[in-house]
């Protein structure tokens, strides 16, 4: 059976995420951070559908932590699955953070770099060394690393950029293992994400879109599971932008 480990796979995206992959016979390893109780209901609602799911608290920024998940992963795999790999990495957890440039201060700027790229690339180097061969990394990135609206999202966005440079060479240094790296890069979605989005936000984020609206978690599920699949298998080291035209 193949196996995802998606962080952040309590709500929006990773949630989606996590639903999709398992209706698609996918198991799953879920991580939050805080909210133990919203992580269970996923698991549970996966469960229900007749898949199997595990939720596992972890905080990004713990790179010390790190070493202890993953025992704890491979515990996991042995337990539930009788595997001692897993196939699939969705490095989805995040925060939001907007503040123009000037006003940006280091506490701000060392939070957004240790959850979006710090945190990514040491958990990333230490569950490859669960992953099997033939496995596949999967960074979430963003439109805002090529688009500049809205304004007070420089870091956040030069983070995101990043983590597509970090996509290419984790795809170069593990090709000997067939292990494929590609970047999703969402545009503005109607998520908790960042509080939330008011009425004026959605339609004024929806007039700079083709599709005329603003996305949806359900937009990027989707885009992210069958990426992973056998029929995509010669996508690699690539950014995918799912924005709707924006």
């Amino acid at each position: 059976m193949k196996i995802a480990i998606i962080t952040g796979g309590n709500r929006g995206v990773g949630k989606n995420t996590a639903l999709t992959l398992a209706k698609r016979g996918v198991g799953v390893i879920l991580t939050y951070n805080s909210n133990r109780a919203e992580a269970s209901a996923v698991a549970a609602q996966i469960k229900e559908g007749g898949g199997k799911a595990v939720a596992l608290q972890l905080d990004v920024t713990r790179i010390k932590s790190f070493k202890d998940f993953g025992k704890l992963v491979a515990e996991v795999l042995e337990k539930e699955w009788g595997q001692k790999t897993f196939n699939y990495l969705i490095n989805n957890a995040g925060i939001a953070q907007r503040t123009p440039i000037k006003d940006v201060t280091e506490e701000q700027f060392d939070g957004l770099v240790d959850v979006h790229f710090k945190g990514v690339f040491f958990l990333t180097q230490e569950l490859l060394q669960l992953m099997a061969d033939g496995g596949h990394v999967i960074f979430i990135s963003s439109a805002l690393t090529r688009v500049t609206y809205p304004a007070g999202v420089a870091v956040y966005a030069a983070v995101k950029g990043a983590i597509e440079v970090l996509t290419r060479y984790i795809a170069s240094e593990f090709a000997g293992r067939k292990i494929r790296a590609n970047c999703i890069a969402p545009g503005a979605l109607d998520t908790d994400f960042g509080g939330g989005r008011t009425d004026e936000q959605r339609k004024a984020i929806g007039s700079h879109v083709l599709a005329g609206r603003i996305g949806l978690a359900d937009d990027i599920g989707p885009v992210i599971a069958s990426l992973l699949s056998d029929d995509n298998a010669w996508i690699n080291a690539q950014r995918i932008e799912a924005s709707g035209g924006m």
